[in-house]
C-alpha cells in the first residue's frame, strides 16, 4: 500500500461516526442496559420515546392458530416490557408536564393504569370510594397521579387545537391515525364521565397530612423481583421518592382550579371555587419556593389565572385594595365607574402595567356603546383615546387615527384635558431624555396641526412645553405658524382662524396638494388631508391626480362615505397603496393598506374585508417577489389566509377577479394539490372559474402516475380547455338564398376567455403544472387536419386523440398560444430541455429549419453537458438529421442560382 493510501485510510477510520440507535429489543436482552441508557446525556431513543416503543410492543395482538385475531397475551416478556416503560416514567419523576407533552392520550392512559396496577390498586375499583388516608404511600400516590392526569387532560381538550397539516394520503398512517382519534375520544368520554369522581379523589387529597412516595427505578425493580415486598411501605422505612405533603397540594391546588376554572363557563359560582384553589397555590408556592423539584407549576399562566378570577369574582374584603389595575378596569367598566377608568389609565402612563392591546380593547367597548346611542360616552371615548394617545407617544409609536378623527373639531375642553394628561403621564424629574423627546415632538405636531391660534397659544403657554422645548425649537415653531400664515403677529392679540386670509389660504392649498401627491406616509398624508380640509370643504380631495385609481368594484362603496375627509383618506390610501404593490414598493404598501385598514374597521366591515383581501393579495406579491424566489416555501398562517379567501361566503362583499386568480396560482406553485383535489368546498367549484381549472390541472399532476384508464381529470381538463378555444360562427341568409359567414367570435360557452387563461397560466411557476399545461395546448395543435410535422411534448398520450367538431376550434388562436406559452415557460427555465425542443419543433412545423437547429442544439447541449456525454436518442432523434439534410440542400441550391447570376 502506498503511503497516500495509507494516509486515506488512516484519516477515514478516524472520523468519528453517529452511534446506531438502541432498539427496544436489545433492553430485553441485557437488565442493565436501560439505566446506562438514560444517564447518557442525549441518549437515543429519548426516554419518552421509549416508553412509546415499550407499550407499543406488550400491547401488540397475537394470532392463534385459526388465524384470529388475540389480546395480547400476558406472558413474561409482555410484563417486562411494561416495567421498562414504568421504569422509564420513573426516571423522569412522573413529571405529567414531560409525559402529557411528549405521550398521546391512548399511551399515557396505559402507562397509569399499568402503575395502578403494579401499586395494587384493584382493577374496576372506584377510587372515589377508597380511603387515601389508610392506603399506603405508593397507592396513594398513583391513584393522585392518575386522577390529575384525568383532570389535567379533560381542561386540556377544551382547548382549541390548531389541526395539523396533513401529509401525503397514505392509505395505512390515516387509517392509524383515525384509530388513534377514536381511542382518544372514547377515553376521554369516560374520563368526563368520572370527572366528579377525580375532582372529589383530589378533594379528598387536601385533607391528607402526610408524605406521600412515587415508585422509583429500585422499588420497580424490588417489585418484579418479590412482588408483594414493596408496597408504599418496608417494614423498616418507606420506599420510593418522597413527595412533601406540601408539594402534593401544591399541585392537586392548581389542578383542580384548571378544572372549576372550565366549569365556570357554565356556572359563574364555580369561578369562587377555582380563585380559592389558585390563590391557595400561590401561597404553597411561597411556602416551599419556586426551585421545587417535583412540584412544577407555570407561575406565569398562574398569575393570569388569579387575574381573571379577580375580575370574574371580585373580593369584598380588603384585598380589594390590592387589586391590580387591570381587574380595577374591569370592574369599573362593569359599575359605569368611567372616570376612575380614565383616572386608571393616566396612572398607568406612568407605570406601562396595562397591555397596550387591552387599553384598546376598553377603547372599542366604549365606542360600541356610544354608536348604540349613548351621546354622554362620546366625551369619555375622546379622554381614554387621549390617554392611550399619550401611552403610545411615550413608547414610540404612532398617533392612531381614532385619535385624529376624534380631534377633528378641538375645542378648549379638550385641549385642557389633553394637556392635563400630558402633564401627569410623565415625571420631568425621572424621565429619560428619550421620553422627553417623545412628549416635546406630540406637542409640536399638535400645535401644527391646529387652525385656531388661539388653541396653539393654549399649548406654547403651557409649562409644561416651555419646559420640554427649548427657546430656540419654541422660536422655530412660531416661526412656521407665520408662514403659514404670514399676516399674523402671535404676539398681539390672536386671531381666531387664519384659512380667512384667501391669498395665503390659495397658496397653502396649492403646495399641500403637490406634497399630497408626492407623499406615501399615512400619517403625513392624514395631516395633509386635514389641513385641506380646513381651508375648504368644497374640494373633493381624491381627484386631486388622476393617477390615482381604485378598481371599480370599490370605488362604488368608497365613494359613498358619507364624511368627505373620511372618503378622502381612504380612496387615497387605497389608491396609492395599489401603486406601490404594482411597482413592488411592498414596505410602503404595507404601511398605506395598513393605515387604511385601521381607519375603516371603526365603520365598515364591508371595507376592512376589502382591505384584508387586498393585504393577502399584497403579501403573496412580497412572498413571490422575496424569499419565494429561492424556493422557501410560504408560511403557514399565508396559506390558511389564501384558504380562508377562497372559502370566503360574504355575498356583499365587493370582490377582485384577480385575487382568486393570484389565490389559486399560488396554491398551484407551492404543490398545495392535496388542497385543490380533495378539500376545497363544493361549491368553489361551480362559482369560480379558476378554482375549478387549478383543481383539474392539480388532479391531472396527481393522476400522471397513474395508469392511463385512470386519468378521468386530464379528460376533464382537455374539454374545458377545447371549450376555451372555441369560436361560435355567425352566418347571413342573403337575398339570393345563399348563407355566408358574417364572424367568429370567441365562444361563451367557456368557464372564461381565452385571453383570460393565457393571463392566469402566466402566473404560474412550477415546472410540472407548466408541462402539462404546454403538452395539453401541443396536442391541441396537433390535432388539426392539416398539420403536416407534429410537435413532441412530454406526457402527450394523455390526451384525447381527436376532438368531435373541429371546426368549432379556432386553431390560429391555439398556435399563437403556444409559442406564447413556450416563450414564457422559457423564460422562467431557459434549461428545461422538453421546453427547448417544444419550441425547436414548433420552428420546424413552420419551416424555420435555422431556429429550430438552434433550439435543438441548446436542448441537446442541456442533456449532455455542452456534449460532454452522449445525447439521449429521445432528444435527437430522426427528425433533427432530416433538419440538417434540408438545411444542407437549400444551401448547395443557393450556391449554385448565385454562380449562374454572376
Amino acid at each position: 500500500m502506498s503511503a497516500e493510501a495509507a494516509d486515506r485510510e488512516a484519516a477515514t477510520s478516524s472520523r468519528p461516526c453517529t452511534p446506531p440507535q438502541t432498539c427496544w429489543f436489545e433492553f430485553l436482552l441485557e437488565e442493565s442496559l436501560l439505566e446506562k441508557h438514560l444517564r447518557k446525556p442525549c441518549p437515543d431513543p429519548a426516554p419518552v420515546q421509549l416508553i412509546v416503543q415499550f407499550l407499543e410492543q406488550a400491547s401488540k395482538p397475537s394470532v392463534n392458530e385459526q388465524n384470529q385475531v388475540q389480546p395480547p397475551p400476558d406472558n413474561k416478556r409482555n410484563r417486562i416490557l411494561k416495567l421498562l416503560a414504568l421504569k422509564v416514567a420513573a426516571h423522569l419523576k412522573w413529571d405529567l408536564d414531560i409525559l402529557e407533552k411528549s405521550l398521546s392520550v391512548p399511551v399515557l392512559n396505559m402507562l397509569l393504569n399499568e402503575l395502578l396496577c403494579i401499586s395494587k390498586v384493584p382493577p374496576g375499583t372506584k377510587h372515589v370510594d377508597m380511603d387515601l388516608a389508610t392506603l399506603p404511600a405508593t397507592t396513594a400516590m398513583a391513584i393522585l397521579l392518575y386522577n390529575r392526569w384525568a383532570i389535567r387532560t379533560i381542561v386540556q381538550s377544551s382547548f382549541p387545537v390548531k389541526q395539523a397539516k396533513p401529509g401525503p394520503p397514505q392509505l395505512s398512517v390515516m387509517n392509524q391515525m383515525q384509530q388513534e382519534k377514536e381511542l382518544t375520544e372514547n377515553i376521554l368520554k369516560v374520563l368526563k364521565e368520572q370527572a366528579s369522581d377525580s375532582i372529589l379523589v383530589l378533594e379528598a387529597a387536601l385533607t391528607l397530612n402526610k408524605d406521600l412516595y412515587v415508585h422509583t427505578m429500585r422499588t420497580l425493580d424490588l417489585l418484579a423481583m418479590e412482588p408483594g415486598v414493596v408496597n408504599g411501605e418496608t417494614e423498616s422505612s418507606p420506599a420510593g421518592l418522597k413527595i412533601k405533603t406540601e408539594e402534593m397540594q401544591c399541585q392537586v391546588c392548581y389542578d383542580l382550579g384548571t378544572a372549576y376554572f372550565q366549569q365556570g363557563s357554565a356556572n359563574s359560582a364555580i369561578y369562587e371555587k377555582a380563585r380559592e384553589k389558585f390563590f391557595r397555590t400561590k401561597e404553597l408556592i411561597s411556602e416551599i419556593g419556586s426551585l421545587s423539584l417535583h412540584c412544577t407549576i407555570d407561575e406565569k399562566r398562574l398569575a393570569g389565572y388569579c387575574q381573571a378570577c379577580n375580575v370574574l369574582v371580585p373580593s369584598s374584603d380588603s384585598t380589594s385594595q390590592q387589586l391590580t389595575p387591570y381587574s380595577q378596569v374591569h370592574i369599573c367598566l362593569r359599575s359605569g365607574n368611567y372616570q376612575e377608568v380614565i383616572k386608571i389609565f393616566i396612572e398607568d402612563n406612568l407605570t406601562f402595567s396595562l397591555p397596550v392591546q387591552f387599553r384598546q380593547s376598553v377603547l372599542r367597548e366604549l365606542f360600541q356603546k356610544a354608536q348604540q346611542g349613548s351621546e354622554a360616552l362620546d366625551e369619555i371615548c375622546f379622554k381614554v383615546c387621549a390617554c392611550n394617545t399619550v401611552r403610545d407617544i411615550l413608547e414610540g409609536r404612532t398617533i392612531s387615527v381614532q385619535f385624529n378623527q376624534l380631534f377633528l373639531t378641538p375645542n378648549k375642553e379638550k385641549i385642557d384635558f389633553l394637556l392635563e394628561v400630558c402633564s401627569r403621564s410623565i415625571n420631568l424629574e425621572k424621565a429619560s431624555d428619550s421620553l422627553k423627546g417623545n412628549m416635546a415632538a406630540f406637542l409640536k405636531n399638535v400645535c401644527l396641526g391646529l387652525e385656531d391660534l388661539q388653541y396653539v397659544f393654549m399649548i406654547s403657554s403651557h409649562e409644561l412645553f416651555i419646559t420640554l422645548l427649548k427657546d430656540e425649537e419654541r422660536k422655530l415653531l412660531i416661526d412656521q405658524m407665520r408662514k403659514r400664515c404670514p399676516r399674523v403677529n402671535l404676539c398681539i392679540k390672536p386671531v381666531t382662524s387664519f384659512y380667512d386670509i384667501p391669498a395665503s389660504a390659495s397658496v397653502n392649498i396649492g403646495q399641500l396638494e403637490h406634497q399630497l401627491i408626492l407623499s406615501v406616509d399615512p400619517w403625513r398624508i392624514r395631516q395633509i388631508l386635514i389641513e385641506l380640509h380646513g381651508m375648504t370643504s368644497e374640494r373633493q380631495f381624491w381627484t386631486v391626480s388622476n393617477k390615482w385609481e381604485v378598481p371599480s368594484v370599490y370605488s362604488g362603496v368608497i365613494l359613498g362615505i358619507k364624511d368627505s375627509l373620511t372618503r378622502d383618506l381612504v380612496y387615497i390610501l387605497m389608491a396609492k397603496g395599489l401603486h406601490c404593490s404594482t411597482v413592488k414598493d411592498f414596505s410602503h404598501a404595507k404601511q398605506l393598506f395598513a393605515a387604511c385598514l385601521e381607519l375603516v374597521t371603526e365603520f365598515s366591515p364591508k371595507l376592512r374585508q376589502v382591505m384584508l383581501n387586498e393585504m393577502l393579495l399584497l403579501d403573496i406579491h412580497t412572498h413571490e417577489a422575496g424569499t419565494g424566489q429561492s424556493g422557501e416555501r410560504p408560511p403557514s398562517d399565508l396559506i390558511s389566509r389564501v384558504r380562508g379567501y377562497l372559502e370566503m361566503r360574504l355575498p356583499d362583499i365587493p370582490l377582485r377577479q384577480v385575487i382568486a386568480e393570484e389565490c389559486v396560482a399560488f396554491m398551484l406553485n407551492w404543490r398545495e394539490n392535496e388542497y385543490l383535489t380533495l378539500q376545497v368546498p363544493a361549491f368553489l367549484l361551480q362559482s369560480n372559474p379558476y378554482v375549478k381549472l387549478g383543481q383539474l390541472l392539480a388532479a391531472t399532476c396527481k393522476e400522471l402516475p397513474g395508469p392511463k384508464e385512470s386519468r378521468r381529470t386530464a379528460k376533464d381538463l382537455w374539454e374545458v380547455v377545447v371549450q376555451i378555444c372555441s369560436v361560435s360562427s355567425q352566418h347571413k341568409r342573403g337575398s339570393d338564398g345563399r348563407v355566408s359567414l358574417i364572424k367568429q367570435r370567441e365562444s361563451t360557452l367557456g368557464i372564461m376567455y381565452r385571453s383570460e387563461l393565457l393571463s392566469f397560466i402566466k402566473k404560474l411557476r412550477e415546472p410540472l403544472v407548466l408541462t402539462i399545461i404546454l403538452s395539453l395546448f401541443v396536442k391541441l395543435h396537433n390535432v388539426r387536419e392539416d398539420i403536416v410535422n407534429d410537435i413532441t411534448a412530454e406526457h402527450i398520450s394523455i390526451w384525447p386523440s381527436s376532438i368531435p367538431n373541429l371546426q368549432s376550434v379556432d386553431f390560429e388562436a391555439v398556435a399563437i398560444t403556444v409559442k406564447e406559452l413556450v416563450r414564457y415557460a422559457l423564460a422562467i427555465n431557459p434549461g428545461n430541455h422538453s421546453w427547448l425542443l417544444i419550441q425547436a419543433d414548433s420552428y420546424f412545423a413552420t419551416n424555420q429549419y435555422s431556429a429550430a437547429l438552434h433550439y435543438y442544439l441548446q436542448a441537446g447541449a442541456v442533456c449532455s453537458d455542452f456534449f460532454n456525454k452522449t445525447v439521449p436518442p429521445d432528444v435527437y432523434t430522426d427528425q433533427i438529421f432530416i433538419i440538417k439534410e434540408e438545411k444542407q440542400t437549400k444551401d448547395k441550391l443557393r450556391s449554385k442560382l448565385s454562380a449562374r447570376q454572376n
